[in-house]
């Protein structure tokens, strides 16, 4: 089987590269390679290399698709659509990453969202994101939408990514104490995604590790972690507020999720973030 992954350079791409190259051929994209809001180029590419699945990882920041909508419908709706189109024509199995961001997340404390619930995106991402997916489920039969969250691993830096090697080392994070939401180790991303497409069940699914926790809740677990002191991490961790932050696009703030569609398939949820964050630790030392 021939696999090829767009946007392979971010962190979900390289991850799932990784897994994937190991038993399988894999064609690994970023924009120089193809620009998938290209649709005839995206077309003439599917013709010429006849992947058997491919996987679209491609991403814009939310901030920036919040500064250039017209770029975000080309990378997260037109893109999308282009290679869903290209997957159907070669009766090819094709996987697009989603977003928490689609919910309103307006009701702090609600059970976890799941495929059922509605859609109510709150900025430029969330809304181009879920066209992107709609596009996506109407072009190819074949097609799995992965909605993913707050999600980090080896090789990204962020503050999910990097919050604990910056505690033990002494340096401050600072950490929004009013957003909640699923976060997502990256390995187990990967290692989910692979036993869905197993199954050959298409459909939405909510990938993410077990239970909610905000950006200050992570930090406290990830100084925890680091093996510092509760009076020392006191210290280090900087509060704020969402409005604090003057960002340019709305977060959601409040959108942890629940897979029904795997429970389903009798895939058991992915460990808790907790676990999953300590594994991470773990690897890094």
């Amino acid at each position: 089987m021939t696999i090829a992954i767009t946007g392979a350079g971010g962190l979900v791409g390289r991850h799932l590269a990784a897994r994937f190259g190991a038993k399988r051929e894999v064609l690994s994209l970023g924009h120089a390679d193809l620009d998938i809001t290209d649709r005839g180029a995206v077309l003439a590419w599917a013709e010429t290399e006849r992947p058997q699945l491919i996987v679209n990882c491609a991403v814009m920041g939310v901030d920036e698709c919040e500064s250039d909508e017209s770029a975000a419908r080309a990378l997260n709706v037109d893109g999308p659509r282009a290679l869903a189109e290209a997957a159907a024509r070669l009766d090819a199995e094709f996987v697009h990453f989603s977003s928490n961001y689609v919910f309103g997340g307006e009701e702090e404390g609600r059970e976890p969202y799941t495929f059922k619930d509605e859609a109510r995106p709150v900025n430029v991402y969330g809304r181009t994101k879920l066209e992107g997916e709609r596009a996506v489920l109407r072009a190819a039969p074949r097609s799995y939408v992965v909605r993913t969250s707050w999600v980090y691993g080896v090789g990204k830096e962020s503050f999910l990514g990097s919050a604990h090697a910056r505690l033990r080392a002494g340096k401050t994070v600072r950490a929004i104490t009013d957003t909640w939401a699923s976060t997502t180790y990256v390995a187990d991303l990967a290692r989910r995604v692979e036993e869905i497409l197993e199954r050959h069940v298409y459909g939405t699914y909510h990938v993410v590790n077990r239970g909610v926790c905000s950006y200050h809740d992570f930090a406290l677990e990830a100084a925890r972690l680091a093996g510092l002191r509760i009076e020392d991490a006191a210290r280090l961790i900087e509060t704020a507020t969402e409005a604090e932050m003057n960002r340019a696009a709305a977060r959601p703030r409040y959108t942890p999720m629940r897979c029904v569609l795997s429970e389903e398939l009798g895939l058991a949820p992915l460990r808790d973030w907790r676990e999953a964050l300590a594994a991470y630790v773990l690897a890094g030392q």
